[in-house]
């Protein structure tokens, strides 16, 4: 037992690398810039709301503990989820639930957006996570603001990120 906070503390490591899932998909290319979308302060865009309620799941299933509704909210075959679903296996593996789990968005900018695609940069900070066993819990170490772009692909009728890629 006395080594599970240590096991804590690097599943919250990887746990805020894999934040950045929040914001952003590149586009084929890669090149292109913030557009003058970006989101004013207290004017909630049509992408912020998206990537709120997407990450408003992502939270759900690490307190479920469950991978398969994570899985879903990505592209299969996407790198970042496959990452993230591996992290929230651990968690899990190791007897774990992460509660509280929730994303600040301190700045968005849409960078292209289609029927089907939508690519953000968006910077965000990973707040209040606990991992939990039973009754215990551990504070989980907190989130620094990342920027990263999102790549978000709508297929029937929702929308699944693709990839997330850390924008500096």
């Amino acid at each position: 037992m006395r080594r599970l906070p240590l096991r804590v503390l690097v599943a919250s490591v990887v746990l805020g690398l894999l934040t950045g899932v929040t914001a952003v998909v590149v586009a084929a290319g890669g090149d292109e810039r913030p557009a003058a979308s970006a989101v004013s302060p207290g004017v909630e865009s049509e992408a912020v709301r998206l990537l709120r309620a997407w990450d408003e799941r992502r939270a759900r299933a690490y307190a479920r503990g469950d991978p398969a509704g994570l899985a879903g909210l990505y592209v299969p075959g996407s790198r970042t989820g496959a990452a993230d679903v591996a992290a929230l296996r651990a968690y899990v593996a190791r007897g774990l639930r992460v509660t509280g789990m929730r994303t600040q968005v301190l700045g968005a900018a849409v960078l292209r957006r289609t029927a089907r695609r939508l690519v953000v940069e968006v910077t965000d900070v990973l707040l209040g996570a606990v991992a939990r066993s039973g009754e215990r819990g551990w504070t989980l170490p907190r989130d620094q603001p990342t920027q990263r772009r999102v790549v978000l692909v709508r297929e029937d009728g929702r929308w699944q990120v693709e990839e997330a890629y850390r924008a500096d």
